[in-house]
């Protein structure tokens, strides 16, 4: 039986190519032949391989089946064809195929049955004339019922006339087809009537009669033959005058009104037909007269003509997901019946699988219909296995399945009480751990965000569990404790919960939090207000004085960034570089005009040759001073021959306030939770070896560096650390003005001493006000600090009862504050 179906399919397509082949003879091309099986057979193993490392290849499956199909592999073919029928749509000329190859292989009710319903399945998946008229020619053939002419039979055969009808009955170009097809076969009947039974004679005339007018009153092509022939059945039946009179004379007034109002709607239509039915237009030009077609059925209005035309186009346009996004909202907006929308979501989720609002709405069509929640969920989980262009249509297919499972829980007396509210956790965990695995992509912060704030509202209100919404947010403050608005949303739910306690100690862990733009002093002010509405004096009391000193600091720190800015254009413009090696030894009067105040105030007034000198001295002797025991900073020995090792300090942090028993292990376990580290450097005394609580640690990269300035204020040892990012560039730039610092290491970023005092050094002087200002003395307190080496620099954040006042005290040089420190550390 299996060598006879094999033979059967090998006949067919070889009377499909053109081939004869004829019974007993031998054929002369016999090697031909099996060098092509073996071809096939290699192609269809090379097939396979292809399909199983990429199930989702459309081409690979379409080639397979030809293989399979012309090697005559039946069983291989069945289930090939089922395989990519589970992925994708198949073309009507793909079903018309499968069909014909199961019909050919044996005849019977089985055989029946089973391509019925394979008929049934392709005239779901697009619109097709062609298999239309071929399943109603299959049922009219081979169903017993119907040649009997049973009632059974008969009432089928309308029910699926119908059926046709509906899908492709209003197909302006090939409509008439199915009308045609549906009168002869009630004409059909009409002769099997016996002549006696004048009742149900009528009966039948009447039905024959309505299919005219029906069809009549619709604009398809060639609808004046049918109005012939119309007439000419009339005529037959003696109600309708002969032939030769005019062509509407003896028909009903209201036949003729409708036929001449479907003729002008076909008029109307017939450019947009003969568009889109060019042989050689090309695709876009095709899509185009569609979408102008569609523009033109929409403004006439009716919902079933512009249904169909969507048909035709997604059957010529299958992969064309605007055009699916487009039917499906029309769908879901203008035509509104439920049950069809499920279906067509359905193809046109296989056709664009990597359209994520596709999937989105077939979520919320299948709510409509109220679906099963194993539908639902079998769907949600389909969705995921696709590839999408964008985390937001991830987000949004997350969040449209757990909007469906809240309103489905909220509302009482659903078939599904079963659900539970851990499956609504289970999906946002899901939606989380995608997100945290992309959280370097813009914009996945705020996404993030809005997930955890709508995620702890439910735990609220439909898990009635606090903790787990505490959890939430917990969970969110450790990827994002930088976004001010994560902390406002943990604050604004405690509030919410009237937990006035438990947010007051969510101000006090973030208040000195640092965060962008003027977020930390929104952060101190929503404090106090929060202590006005909620607390008690003394709770308002403590907010104050712990938010005063935090945005003394805050506004302290950005009148210096304000006027570092300030000042850096007018360095930049008169700092011009020296054009060769004399100009640069030999100041112009003008620069040395400009220097004068500086190097007053350095409390050195001597002349330029001695100045220069005594400058390198010193700045040698700091270095020295500066260097710690056994690490890696500048090796400069006595003689001033040793190799020196400069550290540009691009990626490092400035640590102060640093215990004497803290060594390198501490610091790099301190830092052990963000890593990165690559190098640390702790500044020890020369001569004692003691540490001197400064340092500084080098970072991989800038992200593991923002996460250490993070850490400030944290404790080690004991003691709150103060950490910035060190700045190298800006030490430079204020080095050529006279600031004393160490060689490969820049001022803490953020510490930066204000830049006014040096403006009297930048702007050119007359030689009056020059003598006036050397009967002057400036004393280094207030803003006068630029000339202060960088370890008396008053931190940012230091009150001012901390700095001493050095009143009309003679400054001091750098070699004395050098013996000062060394006194300090003994």
């Amino acid at each position: 039986m299996a060598e006879t179906s094999v033979t059967e399919v090998e006949t067919i397509e070889k009377t499909n190519n053109g081939m004869e082949a004829e019974s007993g003879k031998e054929n002369p091309s016999s090697s031909s032949s099996d060098s092509d099986d073996d071809f096939e057979d290699s192609r269809v193993e090379a097939l396979e391989k292809e399909l199983a490392e990429n199930p989702s290849s459309y081409e690979a499956h379409v080639q397979y089946i030809k293989s399979l199909r012309r090697l005559g592999h039946i069983e291989k073919l069945r289930e090939a064809r089922e395989s990519m029928n589970a992925l994708f749509p198949l073309s009507p000329a793909m079903w018309q195929e499968w069909v014909k190859d199961e019909a050919s292989l044996s005849t019977g009710h089985e055989t029946f049955v089973a391509v019925e319903k394979l008929y049934e399945r392709g005239v779901h998946e697009y619109l097709s004339v062609p298999l239309w008229c071929d399943y109603i020619t299959f049922v009219q053939e081979h169903d017993p019922s119907i040649h009997e002419c049973l009632p059974a039979g008969i009432l089928k055969m309308r029910n699926l006339f119908e059926r046709a009808l509906t899908a492709a009955g209003l197909h302006v170009v090939e409509g008439n087809k199915i009308w045609e097809a549906y009168r002869k076969f009630e004409q059909d009947i009409f002769h099997t009537i016996d002549s006696g039974d004048k009742g149900e004679k009528e009966k039948q005339v009447h039905r024959i009669r309505s299919i005219f007018h029906r069809q009549l009153s619709l604009p398809l092509a060639d609808l004046r033959s049918t109005l012939f022939a119309y007439k000419a059945w009339e005529v037959e039946l003696g109600t309708v005058p002969e032939v030769d009179s005019g062509e509407l004379d003896g028909i009903p007034f209201n036949v003729v009104s409708a036929y001449q109002k479907a003729m002008e709607m076909y008029n109307a239509r017939v450019h947009h037909e003969e568009k889109i039915s060019k042989q050689y237009a090309s695709d876009i030009d095709k899509l185009q007269h569609y979408m102008t077609y569609l523009k033109f059925e929409q403004s006439c209005g009716d919902p079933a003509r512009i249904q169909i035309l969507y048909e035709r186009a997604v059957t010529d346009f299958p992969i064309s997901s605007d055009l699916w996004l487009d039917y499906t909202r029309f769908l879901d907006h203008a035509l509104k019946v439920p049950s069809v929308a499920r279906d067509v979501y359905s193809r046109a989720t296989k056709n664009c699988s990597w359209i994520g609002e596709l999937w989105s709405r077939y979520l919320l069509s299948l709510e409509r219909v109220h679906a099963s929640e194993n539908e639902l969920s079998a769907v949600f989980q389909q969705s995921l296995l696709c590839t999408f262009s964008s985390i937001e249509e991830y987000l949004d297919l997350y969040l449209t399945r757990i909007d469906g499972l809240r309103r489905r829980m909220s509302l009482p007396g659903l078939p599904d009480d079963a659900l539970d509210y851990a499956l609504i956790r289970d999906t946002f965990q899901h939606a989380a751990d995608y997100l945290c695995q992309n959280l370097k992509t813009e914009g996945v912060l705020l996404h993030n965000l809005h997930l955890c704030a709508y995620w702890a509202r439910l735990e609220i209100k439909l898990g009635n569990d606090p903790v787990a919404a505490r959890g939430v947010w917990e969970s969110l403050l450790k990827t994002s404790g930088s976004m001010i608005e994560a902390w406002q949303g943990y604050i604004g739910m405690e509030i919410e919960m009237d937990h006035i306690n438990e947010a007051r100690s969510i101000y006090k862990r973030c208040y000195s939090k640092r965060f962008n733009g003027t977020g930390s002093e929104d952060i101190c002010h929503s404090w106090l207000r929060f202590e006005r509405e909620f607390g008690t004096l003394g709770d308002f009391d403590h907010a104050l004085r712990k938010v005063t000193p935090r945005l003394e600091e805050l506004k302290l720190f950005k009148s210096q960034q304000h006027s570092t800015n300030l000042a850096a254009p007018a360095t930049q413009k008169e700092s011009t570089p020296p054009k060769n090696v004399s100009q640069k030894r030999k100041p112009s009067a003008r620069l040395t005009d400009e220097q004068t105040p500086l190097k007053r105030q350095k409390g050195v007034f001597q002349n330029d040759s001695t100045q220069k000198s005594g400058t390198n001295k010193e700045r040698l002797n700091e270095v020295k001073a500066n260097k710690p025991e056994n690490s890696d900073e500048q090796q400069i020995d006595d003689s001033g021959a040793g190799k020196t090792k400069l550290y540009t300090d691009e990626c490092t942090v400035f640590i102060s306030n640093l215990g004497s028993e803290a060594n390198e292990r501490h610091l790099r376990d301190f830092f052990s939770d963000i890593g990165g580290v690559t190098a640390i450097r702790i500044l020890k005394d020369k001569f004692t070896g003691k540490s001197r609580g400064l340092a500084y640690v080098d970072f991989s990269d800038n992200a593991h560096l923002t996460a250490a300035v993070s850490k400030n204020k944290q404790k080690l040892l004991g003691r709150k650390l103060s950490i910035a990012q060190s700045d190298p560039k800006g030490s430079q730039k204020r080095a050529t003005f006279g600031a004393s610092t160490a060689p490969g290491h820049g001022r803490r970023e953020g510490h930066e001493e204000p830049m006014e005092a040096s403006k009297e050094s930048i702007e050119p002087h007359k030689s009056s006000s020059l003598s006036r200002r050397h009967e002057d003395r400036i004393q280094l307190k207030g803003k006068n600090t630029f000339a202060v080496p960088r370890t008396l620099v008053t931190p940012l954040g230091w009150s001012k009862n901390e700095q001493k006042s050095e009143g009309d005290e003679k400054p001091k040089s750098n070699n004395e504050f050098r013996e000062m420190l060394l006194k300090s550390d003994k």
